[in-house]
């Protein structure tokens, strides 16, 4: 389960807040540090996005993939604090990004992936946990925020 923990950690946040990036930044030739307090929210957001990666495989004993999620409701670490923080964190680190590099193509971009992520929760993932998990998702989103709010 390890291996597939980290192939799909490479394959789903890693190229939507790494890769991605990396090429627009690249492509756009905006390769110059313009704000470095940026890196602060990047690096926040990687912390967090590992330790939600981890969470995911040692409380929930499976991975962020679709196709190995994980088999117990996550209610520990940062999801003690948001129902999403996966979602949170990969959107802080892209946000630190376009705030770095100077980078209003990878700002845009971070709201493009936040709007996504909130219509896949919205219209997805709650439905499908409510279904999976029952009274236990019910008395879970009842006290901890869909993100931070």
């Amino acid at each position: 389960m390890l291996f597939r923990a980290l192939i799909a950690f490479v394959a789903l946040p890693g190229v939507v807040a790494i890769l991605v990036p990396l090429f627009w930044l690249f492509s756009t030739s905006h390769t110059t540090l313009v704000h470095p307090l940026g890196l602060l929210p990047l690096l926040a957001g990687f912390a967090v996005l590992l330790w939600c990666v981890r969470e995911f495989y040692v409380s929930g004993k499976g991975t962020l993939a679709p196709w190995a999620p994980p088999a117990r409701l996550v209610e520990t670490g940062p999801y003690r604090y948001s129902r999403n923080p996966m979602y949170v964190a990969v959107t802080l680190a892209l946000l630190g990004w376009a705030a770095a590099f100077g980078s209003r193509g990878l700002l845009i971009y971070a709201l493009v992936v936040a709007v996504a992520f909130h219509l896949r929760v919205v219209l997805g993932e709650e439905p499908w946990l409510s279904r999976t998990h029952g009274s236990q998702w019910l008395r879970y989103r009842s006290r901890v925020p869909r993100w931070f709010w």
